[in-house]
């Protein structure tokens, strides 16, 4: 591959055996493993509601889960990885400013963006870590809303991977 256009097709020039994603104390996940939860990971977005091009939010700790998490979502959504240090009125910001059709946080991890996001009516996925899979690897699970399931459509190089919000300053 000479020029790769896709996060996808980035990713593919890892060979299946080699560490793609490594954390103190876990196990390796390598490229075949990483490119594989890519794709089980989008399924569980699309059954979610979230389809190419879709903001999804997400409200992650600094981490391999957030690295992995950020790969999946900006492969197949538009991924917007929000501070989690945000209080709640710059949450009601962002949200709306996004126009956000899904949340992603940490199950567990209390933040104000989980009220924010149920008083918008985004719909709210929480993420579990699986470190026994591998660095970086969790489930989704659906916790509120109720949308329709999107159609699967390839990512294509004009799609928008991230989106973010920044104060403006260098």
């Amino acid at each position: 591959m000479t020029h790769a256009e896709t996060i996808l097709e980035l990713l593919s020039a890892g060979a299946d055996d080699s560490v793609a994603i490594s954390a103190p104390g876990r196990l390796p996940l390598t490229y075949g493993r990483l490119r594989a939860f890519l794709g089980e990971t989008l399924s569980a977005l699309r059954a979610m509601g979230a389809g190419r091009n879709d903001p999804v939010a997400m409200v992650l700790a600094n981490g391999p889960e957030m690295a992995v998490a950020f790969f999946a979502v900006a492969t197949g959504c538009t991924a917007a990885p929000l501070n989690a240090s945000y209080r709640a009125d710059e949450f009601d910001f962002y949200l709306k400013d996004l126009n956000a059709k899904l949340l992603i946080v940490e199950a567990g991890k209390p933040t104000p963006a989980i009220d924010v996001a149920q008083r918008l009516g985004v719909a709210l996925a929480e993420l579990t870590p699986t470190p026994e899979r591998g660095a970086g690897t969790f489930t989704l699970a659906r916790r509120t809303g109720s949308l329709a399931p999107a159609a699967w459509e390839p990512p294509s190089a004009d799609d928008i991977a991230l989106v973010l919000h920044t104060s403006g300053t260098t």
